[in-house]
């Protein structure tokens, strides 16, 4: 009986280590899609004032930032900030959405 529960434990701990890997993995993919997003956050960003504007981001290269423009500024106060854009993408990882892998078209 020992021996079975050690055969299962052991298979735990291997068969969860490639889910670690995949998470970390993933967890690195959505890090380097936020370092991306935020360049050309700044990049867009001409008046250099930490804000964008829905103009700004039609202009730039800030698909996910156009497209959910609405979304992140929840507070309709024209313009959103890169804890704005931080926010949104939370909310949406959270809920199970994946967010783009990169801004850029």
């Amino acid at each position: 009986m020992r021996r079975i529960a050690t055969v299962i434990v052991t298979a735990i701990i291997l068969g969860g280590s490639p889910m670690t890997s995949i998470a970390q993995t993933g967890l690195n993919q959505v890090a380097k899609s936020v370092r991306e997003i935020d360049k050309n956050f700044d990049a867009a960003d001409k008046n250099h004032d930490g804000k964008l504007t829905r103009e700004e981001a039609k202009s730039g290269s800030t698909p996910l930032i156009a497209n959910h423009f609405d979304a992140m500024d929840d507070g309709h106060k024209g313009y959103v900030t890169k804890a704005d854009v931080h926010a949104f993408i939370r909310r949406n990882l959270t809920r199970g959405h994946v967010a783009p892998a990169s801004s850029s078209s």
